[in-house]
C-alpha cells in the first residue's frame, strides 16, 4: 500500500495506465543493488531514488576527486575529498527520504560479492573495469539475479540485461577478457561527460522495466550508442555453447591479466634505492599530478629509447597501470628490455591509500 505522500510524489508515473498503482507498488517492494556511484552510478541512483525504489544498496569505497565532477552528478565541489558513499547517501536522502539506503563502503570482491548480492532482486553494474564485470556476472549467475550492464568509452556507450529469465550472460558476450592494454578505463581513455548520464539513465530504465514487468528489457541484446552521430543499433547476443559453467568465484584480476611477475607495489617501490621511474601519461596529465618520474608518453615511447636504462631497474607507471603495461610490452617485445616493472594500479592506487 502507498501512503498519501507516496501518491503525491509518484503521481506522474502512476497516471500511465501501463504503469499505474501496481507498478508503483512493485517499485516500493523492490531491492536494487548498484555497484559504484561514479559516472554511471550517479544517474542510476538518482533516477531509481526519484522513481521510488523501496531499497537501494550501494557498493563504493572511493573518495570524491575534482576530476569526477565533470560527469559524476551526485557530487558538488563541496564533496571533494569526502567518501563517495556517504556523500551519495546524503544526496539521495535529500532527494527522497522514503527510500531505504544500504551502504557497503568496501571494495567489491570475490570474498564479499555473494553475501552483498544475495538479498537484492536486481544488480546494476556502474563500474568501468573488466574484473568487476566478470565478478558481477558470475555472482549473479550463482544466485540467479538479473544483471543490468552498462559501459562507456569516449563517445560510445553500451547497455544490456544479462541472466534474466534464462537469457544470455556477460560471458556469452565476452567469453574471455581483452588484453589489459586494450581495455582502458575512463581515467585512461577519457569520456564525454554527458555520456554516462545517457547510459546510466538507460540502465535505470531497464531495471524499472524488469521490476514492473513493462516493455521489453534488453535481455539477450546489446544496445550500442554512438553519441557523435546519435546512431544506435541493437545486436543480438547468442548463447555460446562452450561457455563454462559457473560453480564458484575466482581471482578476477588474474583472470583479466592484471597480475603478472612484472608488477611492483608502491610500498615495495619505496624500499628500492636505485631505479629509473618513467611516466607514460600525456603532458597534460603529468602537469596536474606526477610522481617526479621522467615523462615519456606512450604515444611516443619509442622516441625515448636512448633515455631508458638497461643497467638498472626501470619502473613504468601511468594513471591506473594499463598504459604502462602496454609500454612495457612494446619495449620487451620490440627492443628486448628485461629490466622493466609495472607500478601496480598506477597513480590511482597511490591516491587510494
Amino acid at each position: 500500500m502507498l501512503t498519501t505522500d507516496e501518491y503525491r510524489r509518484y503521481n506522474r508515473q502512476m497516471l500511465m495506465p501501463e504503469f499505474g498503482l501496481q507498478g508503483q507498488e512493485k517499485l516500493k517492494n523492490a531491492k536494487v543493488l548498484v555497484i559504484g556511484c561514479g559516472g554511471l552510478g550517479s544517474p542510476i541512483l538518482l533516477y531509481l531514488t526519484a522513481a521510488g525504489i523501496g531499497t537501494l544498496g550501494i557498493v563504493e569505497n572511493d573518495k570524491v576527486d575534482i576530476s569526477n565532477l565533470q560527469r559524476q552528478i551526485l557530487f558538488s565541489s563541496l564533496s571533494v575529498g569526502y567518501g563517495k558513499i556517504s556523500e551519495t547517501a546524503k544526496r539521495l536522502n535529500e532527494l527522497n527520504p522514503l527510500v531505504k539506503i544500504n551502504q557497503y563502503p568496501s571494495h567489491f570482491c570475490a570474498e564479499n560479492a555473494l553475501e552483498i548480492i544475495k538479498d537484492y532482486d536486481i544488480v546494476i553494474d556502474g563500474t568501468d573495469n573488466f574484473p568487476t564485470r566478470y565478478l558481477v556476472n558470475d555472482a549473479c549467475v550463482l544466485l540467479n539475479k538479473p544483471f543490468v550492464y552498462g559501459a562507456i568509452h569516449r563517445f560510445e556507450g553500451q547497455v544490456a540485461v544479462f541472466n534474466y529469465k534464462n537469457s544470455t550472460t556477460y560471458r556469452d558476450l565476452f567469453p574471455s577478457p581483452p588484453p589489459p592494454e586494450q581495455a582502458p578505463n575512463c581515467a585512461e581513455a577519457g569520456v564525454l561527460g554527458v555520456l554516462p548520464g545517457i547510459i546510466g539513465s538507460m540502465q535505470a530504465l531497464e531495471a524499472i522495466k524488469i521490476i514492473t514487468d513493462i516493455g521489453e528489457p534488453l535481455a539477450g541484446k546489446l544496445l550500442v550508442l554512438d553519441t557523435l552521430s546519435m546512431q544506435s543499433r541493437i545486436i543480438k547476443i547468442p548463447k555460446m555453447p562452450d561457455t563454462p559453467k559457473i560453480t564458484h568465484l575466482i581471482d578476477y584480476e588474474a583472470f583479466c591479466g592484471l597480475k603478472s611477475n612484472i608488477e611492483i607495489s608502491f610500498e615495495l617501490l619505496k624500499t628500492h634505492a636505485n631505479y629509473q621511474l618513467i611516466d607514460v601519461r600525456e603532458p597534460q596529465e603529468y602537469a596536474v599530478k606526477n610522481l617526479g618520474g621522467e615523462l615519456m608518453p606512450l604515444s611516443e615511447i619509442e622516441k625515448h629509447l636512448p633515455k631508458i636504462s638497461r643497467d638498472k631497474t626501470v619502473v613504468v607507471h601511468c594513471q591506473s597501470g594499463i598504459r604502462s603495461l602496454k609500454a612495457i610490452k612494446i619495449l620487451q617485445e620490440k627492443y628486448g628490455f628485461d629490466n622493466l616493472l609495472n607500478l601496480t594500479g598506477g597513480i590511482n592506487a597511490i591516491l587510494d591509500k
